[in-house]
């Protein structure tokens, strides 16, 4: 079936994933993430209330869509494909990658 990913989905899930909750606010280009909460010691540079997140156009893609559909039915069909990890695991696997770098230095 079809999958409807909302474009602050993976920001979402990567913040969770250190301890942080974001909250949006504004509107269109003016929208913007704020750090809701923290919990745990993996973002020890941030605190609630700071701005981490602003829209800026110069990044925007010419096709650029809100919501992403996709629906892997004929690869599963045709190919036999199924995925292998989750959405959420693999922006799991793909922080804690980042997040260990970071810790070394690199």
């Amino acid at each position: 079936g079809f999958m409807a990913i909302d474009a602050s989905l993976p920001i979402v899930s990567a913040a969770k994933e250190i301890g942080v909750c974001l909250r949006f606010e504004g509107v269109g280009v003016h929208e913007y993430g704020v750090v809701a909460s923290i919990e745990g010691n993996k973002a020890p540079a941030l605190k609630a209330g700071n701005v981490i997140l602003k829209i800026d156009p110069r990044y925007f893609r010419p096709a650029e869509v809100e919501t992403l559909l996709g629906d892997a039915s004929k690869a599963k069909n045709k190919l036999g494909w199924v995925p292998e990890i989750s959405f959420e695991d693999m922006v799991k696997e793909m922080i804690q990658y980042d997040y260990a770098r970071v810790k070394q230095g690199v």
